[in-house]
């Protein structure tokens, strides 16, 4: 449990020491006019206030990922904890706020102009398809697991079929209709449910205080598997919403056309990353107990045991009958609030490439209807393909974290030509660049597959091109 407590007060400190750090170097001016008054239109720029900003955006963030990421990452074991920490304090909150205050300052840009602005026009247009098709692979990931959820709670009648048409329509409805009529009013609700699950299962921790593994037990790797899955890159990919993930700053853009003051700035995107990192650590140490028993060196779960198992068995045996229930519900709505703004966000990223105004609701429309018409054949694939769900689950995680690899250096571009302190976010931009070269050489299933070493000295070669490419071609901005 001290492995436990010192995580949970360094994340804590975090958003005080480091996050005050960040924003120093951003450096916010509290008399700008900010674009939700400027380009208000009452459906995506329009002025709300803070603590419902802020829970919009953690919500939006939040989904399942800092929930089964973490619980597949604690595989790993005490390591997950590192992870967890400083990934999201000097990586994954530096790149959550950072994108959300450059989206701010560029009138509430979405994320592939603001590629485009410092990595080039060509980038910006790969980015822009790259992240449409993120967006669709969010939404479609989380409908199926929230719809099969709900079938479980219900009559037969409401199958998961029933359900995934259900949540369909709502997706739809939340993409279409100003941000304050459903998003606004029900998140709420929906990050009380997350809130209460996540502080629920902490309190649970205290009181049974059950053993957990601590760092001076070692870092060694404890995945069951862990011949074919190497704590690095693996771990890092497996726990991304928990520490960085790419999608945050799909969505910053969102908040940063609601935002009234500059000020804001770092409890709604700092701070949304910071608790996110809190509710990731609840379950790594949580899951690390029910997956290894430490007393008795046995393992609880069979490896492969699904996550939504792990989540269900862990409510039950802490929280009784009705904990379990409400714990379950917080685990419906977590992927419901982020696959509604999934969709919005590939919207405006169509909507701001074409220069299309989204105040009319005909024009909102005919962007709408073929997005989801493309989602509903990749959701079609994926009930339909014994490994469908599997399948699009893996490449949403790795595409997922390569868009916070093109994030991260266009901030760091960005930091550069401001003759900021660009260090800041070289140093992870060079670390998640290495990790996503190397997933894709030594993951087998769906990627190269190729040996460890080779994977690592492959992926090191394409980092260290890409990092000697920002000195020699940044030198022609600054």
């Amino acid at each position: 449990m001290i492995s436990f407590v010192l995580s949970l007060c360094l994340l804590i400190a975090g958003y005080f020491i480091y996050g005050r750090l960040t924003e120093k170097i951003f450096g916010i001016d509290i008399q700008r006019r900010m674009p939700a008054f400027e380009q208000q239109d009452g459906i995506d720029f329009l002025p709300m206030k803070t603590w419902k900003v802020f829970m919009i955006q953690f919500l939006n963030i939040a989904g399942l990922g800092p929930i089964f990421g973490a619980i597949m990452g604690a595989k790993f074991g005490i390591s997950s904890y590192l992870w967890i920490v400083f990934g999201s304090i000097f990586a994954g909150a530096v790149h959550d706020y950072l994108a959300g205050m450059m989206s701010l300052r560029m009138g509430g840009a979405s994320l592939p102009e603001i590629h485009g602005k410092y990595l080039g026009n060509g980038v910006k247009q790969f980015m822009r398809g790259f992240m449409v098709v993120l967006m669709i692979l969010v939404g479609v990931v989380f409908v199926i697991g929230p719809a099969g959820l709900l079938a479980n709670l219900t009559p037969d009648y409401l199958n998961t079929s029933v359900w995934i048409g259900i949540i369909i329509i709502y997706y739809f409805l939340a993409t279409m209709l100003p941000i304050d009529k459903i998003i606004g009013k029900i998140y709420p609700f929906f990050g009380i449910c997350i809130l209460f699950m996540a502080v629920g299962v902490m309190v649970c921790l205290f009181l049974h205080h059950p053993v957990l593994p601590e760092l001076w037990d070692g870092l060694g790797n404890r995945h069951p598997q862990a011949a074919s899955n190497p704590v690095f890159p693996m771990m890092f990919v497996s726990i991304a919403c928990g520490a960085i993930s790419g999608f945050h700053a799909t969505q910053s853009p969102l908040m940063a056309r609601c935002l009234t003051n500059e000020r804001y700035g770092r409890p709604v995107f700092f701070g949304a990353m910071i608790i996110e990192g809190v509710v990731a650590l609840i379950w790594a140490a949580a899951a690390s107990y029910f997956f290894y028993d430490t007393e008795n060196g046995k393992a609880l779960f069979e490896t492969g045991t699904n996550a939504a198992i792990i989540v269900n068995d862990i409510a039950r045996s802490w929280m009784g009958q009705l904990g379990a229930v409400l714990v379950v519900l917080g685990v419906i709505f977590a992927p419901i609030s982020t696959g509604d703004t999934a969709f919005r966000s590939a919207r405006l990223i169509i909507a701001d490439g074409l220069h299309v105004s989204q105040k009319p609701v005909l024009k909102r429309l005919w962007i709408a209807l073929p997005l989801f018409a493309v989602a509903l054949v990749v959701l079609f694939f994926s009930l339909y393909d014994k490994n469908g769900f599997e399948t699009i689950w893996r490449y949403f995680a790795w595409t997922n974290q390569t868009l916070a690899v093109f994030t991260l250096w266009a901030i760091t571009v960005y930091l550069r030509q401001q003759r900021k302190p660009y260090l800041l976010t070289l140093i992870p931009a060079a670390f998640m660049t290495m990790v996503c070269s190397t997933f894709v050489f030594v993951q087998k299933d769906g990627f190269l597959g190729l040996d460890a070493t080779v994977s690592y000295l492959l992926g090191g070669g394409i980092t260290l091109i890409v990092v000697v490419l920002f000195f020699v071609l940044g030198k022609r901005t600054v």
